[in-house]
């Protein structure tokens, strides 16, 4: 139980952090507004980092279904715990989103753009093509779990782990997130999607579910994809 509470807390980190600093650099009269793109992809890096930091210990700190059942998939994690770990991951999201939601309380009805609510949510990808979509995100999130393997068969500094991690995670927004946003992570997209159907956020239009499949079935992939080339590599 208290792995999956880890799961919860952690990735509801993430989202707070990483959905805020969203929110702060696209809804109006945020005194971040403007901060950019860079701003968003170090932010998530170290949302990522501070989440390892909080619950590594607890649960392995996967936060995120694709790098779950990828583990599993090789032996590296059991699955009877993977149904328990992606659900509290989605939920972890989906509590994240509601902070992000209340701390920005004010903004959303001085925020016109419906898409701008979306995507401080879900991610919206630049060029709407679902196939482009899919090999994106399965592009992206292939390197996040190749990295992830890499990262753990390297000796690092005692504590230094979540800081490389969330280098890896900023470097992949860098060079792979201006096509979807990198979601590189079914519950970091999923959860806080849900969270925008239901809460009451003044004109904030559709959930666009149409393309919700995509940073499931990417991910999910790509994630598969990158640790069993690891260990076709290296193993």
């Amino acid at each position: 139980m208290n792995a999956y509470l880890g799961e919860f807390i952690g990735t509801m980190i993430v989202i707070a952090f990483g959905g805020g600093v969203v929110a702060g650099v696209s809804l109006k009269d945020s005194k971040s507004a403007q901060g950019g793109y860079l701003l968003v992809c170090m932010a998530w890096g170290l949302a990522v980092a501070l989440a390892i930091y909080a619950v590594g210990g607890v649960s392995g700190a996967h936060l995120n279904p694709a790098v779950s059942i990828s583990l599993a998939a090789i032996g590296e994690f059991s699955w009877e715990q993977v149904p328990g770990y992606v659900l509290a991951q989605v939920l972890g999201a989906y509590t994240g989103a509601h902070i992000v939601y209340l701390h920005y309380l004010p903004h959303w009805k001085n925020t016109e753009s419906a898409e701008t609510k979306l995507g401080v949510f879900s991610t919206i990808p630049a060029v709407r093509s679902h196939l482009h979509n899919v090999i994106s995100e399965f592009i992206a999130t292939f390197f996040l779990l190749f990295g992830l393997m890499f990262i753990g068969a390297n000796s690092f500094t005692e504590g230094l782990n979540p800081i490389v991690v969330g280098i890896l995670i900023s470097a992949i927004g860098f060079s792979f997130g201006g096509t979807t946003g990198f979601a590189i992570n079914p519950a970091r997209d999923f959860g806080p999607r849900l969270a925008h159907a239901l809460l009451p956020i003044p004109g904030k239009g559709s959930s666009d579910w149409a393309y919700a499949w995509v940073p499931v079935v990417g991910p999910l992939a790509g994630g598969v994809a990158g640790v069993f080339a690891y260990q076709l590599l290296f193993k």
